[in-house]
């Protein structure tokens, strides 16, 4: 490709489209800090100086799917596996709301424990505290997203971690990319706000691959994207790939502000686990949204997606002023609102 990354730029900017090639060009492209630029301009443009805060509770890490990559993944033995009382998660969002958060993200394995009616009972109690509600709870039928939805769940956050289907296949044994599809336009169907996202770093991808996972984003659209670094976990049956993959993370981010300019896109923890500055950094190249972690700290350190997450031994209370903190200082705010993707036009 013969144009230059300045031409590239400026054409999302204009229109927020880009076509597979000039993705790849921007994934590949040595001049990051004015991609980082640009996609921050862009952020401040469509969503503002504003920093929403979700307060994530990780209430179980039994997962009865064993993808390679997750620590988590239901033949890691070496886990020592909780699971949160369903009023005790109630309890966790009272304390949450009481920080000041205006949205509770609920995220575990794929544990059937929780049976529809136990969580559409969780939902029900936690919307009473007039918070938004995020689920990341993995797949499920259409009838089960139908009924959380009824309950009152606003948001479902389901990686797709891939597009591309053999690798898929490869990593995440028993599961269909095909069906990962379906979930998330049942989902879109229902009314949530969609959220997504991909691993970055995953052995055997590609960036032509993940060009692709970034058109895909587009088309749904999401209204959230979520982007974190594959960090590998010794106790898990895939190949430990020797390298950071911190700043490929940022690009993908950051085209994505380009091509989806009022979207939610979080900076997430794993960023900060590979960089001590890593959600600053990327809320300065896009992002617009942190997660804290809301969970009880004796349960923290057993939600081991991967090994090294920060904040292990924190209390909630204090992520939510350490945070808040960290925002100012680089002249950003906490949003007072719910944190509502606001569409502006650009994504039909």
């Amino acid at each position: 490709m013969n144009r230059d990354i300045d031409s590239i730029l400026e054409k999302a900017v204009q229109s927020h489209n880009l076509n597979e090639k000039e993705i790849l060009y921007l994934l590949k492209t040595k001049d990051e800090k004015k991609l980082f630029n640009t996609a921050n301009e862009t952020r401040k443009k469509y969503v503002g100086d504003e920093v929403h805060l979700r307060a994530l509770v990780e209430f179980s890490n039994y997962c009865k799917q064993n993808c390679l990559y997750c620590g988590l993944r239901r033949d890691n033995s070496k886990v020592k596996r909780y699971r949160i009382d369903p009023q005790y998660i109630i309890e966790l969002a009272k304390k949450a709301k009481s920080y000041g958060y205006k949205t509770i993200v609920l995220q575990s394995g794929e544990d059937s424990y929780y049976t529809v009616e136990r969580m559409a009972r969780i939902i029900s109690h936690i919307k009473d505290l007039d918070i938004a509600l995020t689920l990341s709870i993995g797949e499920k039928t259409f009838e089960e997203y139908k009924t959380y939805r009824d309950a009152g769940a606003d948001r479902y956050l389901l990686r797709i971690e891939t597009t591309d289907e053999n690798l898929y296949a490869k990593l995440n044994p028993g599961m269909s990319l095909k069906n990962r599809m379906q979930c998330i336009e049942n989902i879109k169907n229902l009314g949530y706000e969609v959220g997504s996202g991909i691993i970055v770093g995953l052995p055997g991808q590609t960036l032509e691959s993940i060009a692709k996972d970034i058109i895909y984003l587009k088309s749904i659209p999401v209204d959230m994207a979520g982007i974190g670094p594959f960090i590998y976990h010794p106790n898990t049956s895939i190949e430990n790939i020797e390298g950071n993959f911190f700043n490929l993370s940022l690009k993908i981010m950051a085209v994505l502000r380009l091509i989806l300019p009022d979207i939610n896109i979080p900076a997430t923890t794993a960023m900060e686990t590979l960089n001590p500055n890593g959600r600053l950094i990327a809320l300065q190249s896009g992002a617009n949204v942190v997660m804290p972690n809301a969970t009880e700290t004796i349960y923290r350190r057993h939600y081991e997606i991967y090994p090294g997450k920060i904040c292990l031994g924190d209390s909630p209370a204090h992520c939510r002023g350490c945070i808040e903190n960290k925002i100012k200082s680089i002249n950003r705010y906490v949003s007072s609102g719910k944190g509502f993707h606001i569409r502006q036009g650009f994504n039909k």
